[in-house]
């Protein structure tokens, strides 16, 4: 009777966060921003339930519809579009009335790759009403040769801006390469 009673909770835990997951929970908002420098639009940096479904490989994943949340762990690797996010732990929680994603928290050596773009931190949390993606934790972000480092850094998706913070007692690093001359 348990056995039955924890695969009934994982697979309602499951099918509600394949269903938050696909894009088809929440509309979008507004049109895409474009992207100058290469012609079609940007994409957003992290995970989100506006686009394409998120596939997450885990070693355990436990669903707690008390709490709204489906916890992923052990060796997480979560694909969206051309986003990958690897880290110890994520957790997706939902809103109980809507069944929208809230937030997607990742924890423990947190790495998000998108192109030649790669973030690294102890935490992140994307937050889905507030489109926004904050790293916590020795926040470390890469473009080709270009690396900014700081305690803290927070991601505004729609206005395409980011904060960097310096941790207690400790700068924002920023190193910029100039492109080569051809």
């Amino acid at each position: 009777m348990i056995k039955i009673r924890k695969r009934c909770v994982l697979a309602v835990g499951l099918s509600l966060f394949l269903f938050l997951a696909s894009g088809q929970a929440q509309e979008k908002k507004g049109p895409k921003k474009s992207d100058d420098r290469k012609g079609k639009a940007a994409a957003p940096f992290g995970l989100s339930d506006k686009r394409g479904p998120i596939h997450i490989e885990s070693d355990t994943v436990e669903g707690n519809q008390r709490q709204n949340t489906v916890t992923f762990k052990g060796n997480v690797i979560a694909k969206q579009d051309e986003n990958t996010l690897y880290a110890n732990t994520l957790v997706v929680s939902s809103d109980p009335n809507t069944k929208r994603i809230k937030e997607i928290v990742a924890t423990g050596q947190v790495k998000i790759v998108q192109g030649e773009r790669r973030a690294t931190s102890q935490k992140a949390t994307f937050h889905q009403d507030e489109n926004k993606v904050v790293l916590d934790g020795e926040a470390v972000l890469r473009e080709g040769e270009n690396v900014i480092r700081g305690e803290r850094v927070i991601y505004y998706v729609d206005e395409e801006r980011s904060v960097v913070e310096g941790g207690k007692g400790s700068r924002v690093n920023t190193t910029i390469t100039p492109p080569k001359k051809e």
